[in-house]
This record gives C-alpha cells, structure tokens and sequence, in this order.
C-alpha cells in the first residue's frame, strides 16, 4: 500500500497525523516536526490507533456555497404609468432623448422604447433612471 506525505508527497512506509495551523494533515517524519502530532505514526502494515487503515488523507469539507442575497430581496413593482413619468422628468429637465440616453449610458432608442413602454427595464436601468431624473418608478410591493 503507497502512502504519500500530504505536504512533500514523498512516498514512505510511515506517516504520522500532525496538526499545523490547524490543518490535521499526514506527515512523513521530515516533515512533521513542523507540526504537533495528533496520532502516533501509521505504517503500511497497519493503521495506527484512532485511525482507519482505509486512505491517508484527511476528509475534505465540500466548498460553501454562495449566498445569492438578490434573492432574498423583494422585486421591484413598476408604477403603472412610468413610461409617462420618464418623458415627463426628462422633458422638465430640459434633455433629449439623446442627451437622456447619454447620461444613463444608453442608446436614444432604448430611451424612446421605455417612453413608450414597449420595453420593461431591469433593476438596475431603473435605480439609474430614478436617480438621473430624481423621481421614483416603482414601489415596493406588498408583504402578505
């Protein structure tokens, strides 16, 4: 049976479980002094005490899974006449649908497709347009 160091890969006969920096890893002797052992040394014959005679690396934790907080965040409700509210502001404003465009990062044409409501924007298209011109389009719904 091989068994590999965990730290330089040597393949040895004996390996020991040594602690560093937490970390319980299987250690041939060069490089457990660099560590505190938890169990005496294992050999290929045997396993040691406290151990299975089964494979010489520790268990692994599965990787955490990413929390998706945009979930857990209500959707945004559109007012029903937002496309008026946009032109409105953005007329009161003085802009073109060019110059409205500009500011946002946007074409004039998704500009004149929100105006006349034949696109839905995003979230974030939203909070920009909301802050551009300082009005609100949407509100929160709500909680049963």
């Amino acid at each position: 049976m091989r068994m590999l160091c965990e730290m330089c890969g040597k393949d040895t006969g004996e390996l020991s479980l040594v602690k560093i920096e937490g970390a319980e890893l299987h250690l041939c002797s060069s490089c457990a002094k660099f560590g505190t052992t938890v169990h005496a040394p294992a050999t290929a014959g045997g396993a040691a005490p406290g151990t299975s005679g089964g494979s010489a690396r520790s268990p692994r934790r599965p990787p955490a899974q990413e929390k998706d907080v945009f979930a857990e965040m209500p959707p945004m409700e559109l007012l029903s006449e937002w496309p008026q509210r946009i032109r409105k502001a953005r007329e009161s404003m003085g802009l073109s649908q060019d110059q409205f465009g500009t500011l946002l990062s946007e074409k004039s044409s998704v500009i004149h497709k929100l105006e006349s409501g034949s696109i839905v924007p995003s979230d974030a298209l939203v909070r920009k347009i909301e802050r551009t011109l300082k009005i609100r389009i949407h509100s929160q719904p709500e909680t049963s």
